[in-house]
């Protein structure tokens, strides 16, 4: 009886899980039917959501490849606007501050560092 019960209970909850069945009066051939269409359905719908993700992936990562890309063209354009300093690491930028390479471009004015001289960014702006 206990068994009964327990596989009564579970047909319940399989129908109330299907949505086309729920609150619905339905046999458990019915039952079985509509989870196994459920199912399938449910399978082909993963399958689709996947490959939309594995797209989605691939022009992700066809986007940050042309980033880079753009970053490095406008790196390189950069560094070659700019005069190297004496280590060959640092360049001023237009405003005359030093920029790292490996900083990420951000201004940094150090009295470590010897200044560019002045016909140097002289040059710069008459040339821009």
């Amino acid at each position: 009886r206990k068994r009964r019960d327990h596989i009564k209970d579970s047909f319940h909850s399989l129908r109330d899980s299907v949505p086309s069945l729920q609150g619905e009066k339905a046999s458990r051939a019915q039952i079985l039917d509509k989870a196994t269409e459920y199912i399938q359905y449910m399978r082909r719908k993963n399958h689709t959501h996947q490959q939309d993700i594995d797209d989605l992936k691939r022009q992700n990562a066809l986007l940050e490849q042309q980033v880079r890309a753009l970053e490095k063209a406008r790196s390189s354009a950069q560094l070659q606007a700019n005069y190297p300093s004496t280590d060959g690491s640092l360049y001023t930028n237009p405003k005359g501050g030093a920029i790292s390479a490996f900083d990420g471009g951000s201004d940094s004015s150090s009295d470590s560092e010897p200044d560019e001289p002045q016909n140097r960014k002289k040059l710069r702006m008459e040339a821009s």
